[in-house]
């Protein structure tokens, strides 16, 4: 399991278009679960409603966490996307 924190820098916060993105990103890492985690709550990337519904905002540092067969590169994309979008 591959665990990784990252604060969002985007003044919107995780909206549609970003949101998609990550979610598409996700999906290409089949048979790996990437959840992202704020304060209390937890889901799955890919769940793109519940990704948008978790309401993170500019200044929100959340937890992002891989498991499965291609954690490692999936953690690495997933964290370069998010340095480069969000």
């Amino acid at each position: 399991m591959k665990t990784f924190q990252y604060t969002i820098q985007d003044k919107v916060g995780i909206h549609a278009r970003p949101a998609g993105l990550l979610a598409k990103l996700a999906k290409g890492f089949a048979g790996t679960k990437i959840t992202i985690t704020k304060g209390e709550k937890s889901v799955e990337v890919t769940k793109l409603m519940m990704l948008m519904g978790l309401g993170v905002k500019c200044g929100d540092t959340v937890t992002f966490t891989a498991e499965g067969p291609d954690e490692d590169a999936a953690a690495e994309a997933v964290m370069k996307f998010m340095s480069e979008n969000l």
